[in-house]
């Protein structure tokens, strides 16, 4: 295989950028994610590839919920503070405040939507896992255009 096209290819895949939240017996936290796609219309199935060293993953495989809060057009500040994982304490995760629905993940108050679910598999065959969840509660709080690496000018990939 020509390992310079193999990467050139995935870098022109397009991407967001979401905040994955998550809570096990009372350790929350917050990362940057942004594999992640619609999976399933019926049932409401989507896919997210989450690096699996870090303690959000740990705490998904434990906990088997989620939330994804949806940053909008403009959030870049939300993006990057969550690259390195955010632990929430009195409210907020870093600066950004938050809020929980049914799981008890959390959800960046600031984003524009957000999506809740429970784990229905997890493949661990990479170096991110592969997890599949369904969809059991989702929120919008306005309209707008999501946040993408491109906006960034990031690229990911490869």
């Amino acid at each position: 295989m020509n390992e310079q096209a193999r990467k050139t290819a995935l870098r022109l895949m397009t991407y967001g950028l979401y905040v994955l939240g998550v809570e096990h017996q009372g350790d929350l936290r917050a990362a940057s994610i942004t594999w992640v796609s619609q999976a399933s219309f019926e049932p409401s199935l989507m896919v997210m590839g989450i690096k699996k060293t870090g303690r959000p993953f740990s705490l998904l495989k434990e906990s088997r919920k989620f939330a994804l809060s949806i940053p909008e057009s403009g959030q870049k500040d939300m993006a990057f503070a969550f690259f390195k994982t955010g632990e929430g304490k009195n409210g907020k995760m870093g600066d950004f405040a938050y809020e929980t629905a049914t799981t008890g993940a959390p959800i960046i108050s600031a984003a524009m939507a957000w999506l809740e679910g429970e784990v229905q598999s997890i493949d661990e065959t990479g170096d991110h896992a592969v997890v599949i969840g369904r969809i059991t509660n989702a929120g919008v709080k306005r309209d707008g255009k999501a946040l993408t690496l491109e906006e960034l000018g990031l690229k990911y990939g490869g």
